[in-house]
């Protein structure tokens, strides 16, 4: 026989030191208590070491709430198991109870590890357990118990207590698990399919993620399929009929409609045909615009009613923007060299002036400079002799307006824009376009920015920067932390673009310094500077690849050609160029050159500092693909690169990014990264002031006009101001 001595005892004087009466155990049942004893030690070890206290945080009353629940509860339920003859009268049942115990720390350990508890949440476990644990023994119901913890109490307890025949437990932990994961529901409900919540969670998954229901509608034999048929909800029952029909999807942004009756499948399917025939692609953008303008009155205040599938991969928003780029984006893209206007936009010509809102607004990051130009024209022209910029924007109900000023004011058309309102109207619509931008997505925040360093009206700027104070001020009024974010870090940003003000960002904002970049911070210990440059074997691309490759001149540089890219090697100043050559793009040797030359970098352990794009915007996500990632310095040579910023930084966090509004310029790429080297490879730290004073001497004294407004066009990185809001934003200061 062994005993459990009385007394308060720490975790390392015995398994048997914690109980609090003289009780002989069985040599039958020691090693289930010494089982329990290495669970608590394992426990104790949860925070890195041994000791008797499991620390969770700073809190010490919640460190000792957590100690005693693995310390203390477990040896109180040895010893109700060892002295309760009545509830547990056999070895056995003695036995079975001990393993619970065992079972429970063990299985709170493993969920700790795959993140699916916290520590702080083992007190509340073991008091569920040490609930169920009793009421079984005295032949009591315990899902009253399971019913009122959370999840992951109950999941780990329902591990513990299953013996494979009470499914009313397992009703109960599923149900809680959908609660927090209603998108699981379809993949996770087959097991479930005879309870009587299975109908109601199959309406539940339907409003959740209707595209998933319309994938397991496609097999209406299986469990699950079974399910949604017999299902009486209208829209189950309106999904489950449309996916046995031919291109399903293609309803999928109208099933509000389709479901309240204010659109029929017949009237749809005039657009969408019958499998590959029949389909008209201008109609349908035609009903996609008209839907999105009705589902946007119901979106706005007072009625804020998001309609069923207007998110997600298959709903309305993606669905235009796909349409918008495949018909008519795409076409006017592809034809960016042709100079005849009728021939270059005439896929455009059958769109309204609201329609060319959405197209341009859509696709934002696809729409070349040209074509944008083209396409506002085209829109204003359309709108009439005296256009109204605020009656367009009425017809759109105000939908996706932020996004749309911002292409003015990055494209110079804002001004434009803004000269077809009433001057009441048109600073109403700029107070709007700063207001509340605490309650929407934090992109409209950086559209806000972006839009600031691109206005050159200094009354507008003026205005923003006193609409934006005003919105502060409620903010700190009201409390409202993310509001005092947003809107004092605009503030901070809009007054740091007047050099005038003298601020410091680096020291208000808590980012790295945006002014300047130290020649040591781009240095690797080993290869000192590594420049990456990725080339387009386009026509641009072989145009302007001799002038780079002669501007590494054999007195500074030494220069290695390879089969499908160049080395060069400072002389000095430990600085190493590698740029793909810009071979035959038809046959994809570009592409295959830049694999390569990324293969050999890894290999040689060379991480580029500074990532160069020479190419189209269309090539830029290719290069982006391609970015080691951890640039301190990217230079977007190229037309649109400017609408980028939000994806280089987070291939690029820390990044310093210099790019254009407009048309990049090969003329004015090559002398940026030539000055650029000339200050690494002297030792000496870049001044993105000095630097841009230097070279707009230099450009303003250009005998080519183009030349010389494409460089007003070049963004420095200490103007890029929506990168430095995302950067100030997401930095730990203001992520706290």
């Amino acid at each position: 026989m062994k005993q459990l001595f009385s007394g308060f005892v720490l975790l390392f004087f015995g398994f048997d030191a914690l109980a609090s009466d003289t009780t002989n155990i069985p040599i039958s049942r020691i090693s289930r208590h010494e089982e329990i004893r290495a669970e608590q030690i394992l426990c104790d070890k949860m925070d890195g070491k041994v000791d008797g206290m499991l620390r969770v945080g700073g809190d010490e009353k919640i460190n000792k709430e957590v100690t005693n629940a693995y310390v203390v509860k477990p040896n109180e339920f040895r010893q109700w198991i060892e002295t309760n003859d009545k509830d547990l009268p056999t070895n056995n049942d003695k036995i079975r109870n001990l393993r619970y115990v065992t079972k429970v720390l063990a299985n709170f350990r493993m969920a700790y590890r795959a993140g699916q508890i916290q520590k702080t949440a083992l007190p509340a476990l073991l008091d569920n357990f040490e609930k169920i644990m009793k009421a079984k023994a005295a032949g009591q119901s315990a899902l009253p118990f399971f019913e009122e913890t959370s999840y992951a109490v109950a999941k780990i307890n329902a591990q513990v207590f299953s013996d494979g025949n009470d499914t009313s437990i397992a009703a109960i932990v599923y149900l809680k698990f959908v609660t927090l994961n209603p998108n699981k529901i379809l993949p996770t409900i087959a097991p479930f399919a005879k309870e009587t919540f299975a109908d109601s969670l199959i309406v539940v998954a339907c409003k959740t993620n209707p595209e998933m229901l319309y994938s397991f509608a496609g097999s209406p034999n299986s469990g699950v399929g079974k399910l949604i048929f017999r299902n009486e909800n209208k829209m189950v029952k309106q999904i489950a009929m449309l996916s046995q029909k031919e291109n399903a999807l293609m309803y999928f942004p109208f099933l509000d409609d389709i479901i309240s009756e204010r659109q029929s499948i017949a009237d749809i399917k005039k657009y969408v045909g019958d499998g590959d025939f029949g389909y008209d692609s201008l109609g349908y953008y035609k009903l996609l615009v008209r839907t999105a303008t009705a589902y946007s009155r119901r979106m706005a205040a007072p009625l804020k009613d998001t309609p069923v599938a207007y998110y997600g991969s298959n709903g309305l928003l993606k669905t235009l923007y796909r349409k918008a780029y495949e018909h008519f984006v795409k076409h006017i893209n592809e034809l960016h060299d042709q100079s005849n206007l009728t021939i270059r936009m005439k896929a455009i010509q059958p769109l309204t002036a609201t329609e060319l809102y959405y197209m341009m607004v859509m696709c934002e990051s696809d729409i070349y400079t040209s074509s944008y130009k083209h396409s506002f024209n085209r829109m204003m022209q359309l709108m009439g002799t005296k256009p109204r910029g605020d009656s367009l924007l009425l017809q759109v109900n105000f939908d996706h307006f932020r996004k749309f000023i911002k292409m003015a004011a990055n494209y110079n058309k804002l001004d434009t824009f803004l000269k077809t309102m009433p001057n009441g109207n048109s600073e109403l619509l700029m107070k709007a376009f700063v207001a509340n931008l605490d309650q929407s997505n934090l992109e409209d925040a950086v559209d806000v920015a972006d839009s600031y360093s691109s206005i050159t009206n200094k009354k507008l700027q003026q205005s923003m920067l006193q609409n934006v104070g005003i919105n502060q001020a409620a903010a700190i009024a009201n409390n409202n932390t993310n509001g005092k974010i947003i809107y004092g870090l605009l503030k901070t940003i809009f007054l740091s673009a007047d050099d005038s003000n003298k601020i410091d960002l680096t020291k208000e904002l808590g980012i790295p310094p945006i002014f300047d970049v130290a020649n040591k911070y781009m240095r690797d210990d080993k290869a000192g500077i590594v420049e990456q440059v990725f080339f387009y074997g386009d026509k641009d691309g072989k145009t302007f690849y001799p002038a780079f490759r002669n501007s590494f001149l054999p007195s500074e540089w030494k220069v290695t050609e390879k089969k499908e890219w160049m080395e060069a090697i400072s002389l000095k100043g430990n600085v190493m160029v590698f740029a793909n050559k810009p071979l035959d793009n038809d046959a994809n040797l570009d592409d295959t050159a830049q694999i390569h030359l990324g293969i050999y970098l890894k290999e040689k352990g060379l991480i580029p500092s500074l990532i160069v794009h020479r190419g189209h915007s269309y090539w830029l996500p290719r290069t982006m693909e391609r970015m080691p990632g951890e640039a301190k310095i990217v230079l977007l040579g190229s037309c649109g690169g400017y609408q980028n910023l939000n994806k280089i930084l987070e291939l690029n966090p820390d990044a310093h990014i210099i790019s254009t509004k407009e048309i990049g310029a090969g003329d004015i790429n090559k002398p940026i990264l030539t000055h650029m080297n000339q200050v690494f490879t002297s030792g000496a730290d870049l001044s993105w002031r000095k630097m841009w004073i230097e070279l707009s001497k230099t450009f303003s004294k250009d005998s080519n006009k183009a030349i010389r407004d494409s460089w007003e066009s070049y963004i420095p990185p200490y103007k890029n101001l929506g990168a430095i809001f995302l950067k100030a934003y997401t930095s730990k200061r203001y992520a706290e």
